[in-house]
């Protein structure tokens, strides 16, 4: 599969998860801050590994894991309607916490700057 192909796919995929996630009534899942950061397209488009990460944490991300790789054989065939693919990937969650890891990040360069700003006074 060409490159721009599979990174379309790829997000096409995040893209419909996504609204999938806001769709799934499984209370580990309807009461979250998930995200969906990327998907990983195997060449052949036979795999496809979707992180997800959640607002609170990795134990949060863990907990909607288990509950979407639970609904999987949903989130396929939802995903494969939608898309109309010739051939639907295997999906496989997997949890990230890339979000919280950002939202620290975020809240050390405030921090850091709002003690240059009392340093300069």
């Amino acid at each position: 599969m060409a490159g721009f192909r599979k990174d379309r796919v790829s997000e096409d995929i995040r893209r419909e998860i996504t609204a999938l996630i806001r769709e799934l009534k499984d209370p580990r899942v309807k009461d979250k801050m998930l995200t969906v950061v990327r998907v990983e397209v195997s060449s052949d488009a036979s795999f496809a590994k979707v992180y997800v990460s959640d607002l609170a944490g990795i134990e949060g991300a863990r907990e909607a894991v288990a509950a979407l790789t639970a609904a999987t054989g949903l989130v396929r065939r939802e995903v494969g309607n939608r898309l109309h693919l010739r051939k639907t990937p295997e999906i496989r969650f997997v949890a990230d916490d890339s979000v919280e890891q950002g939202v620290r990040l975020f809240e050390k360069l405030e921090k850091s700057s709002a003690r240059g700003k009392k340093d300069d006074d």
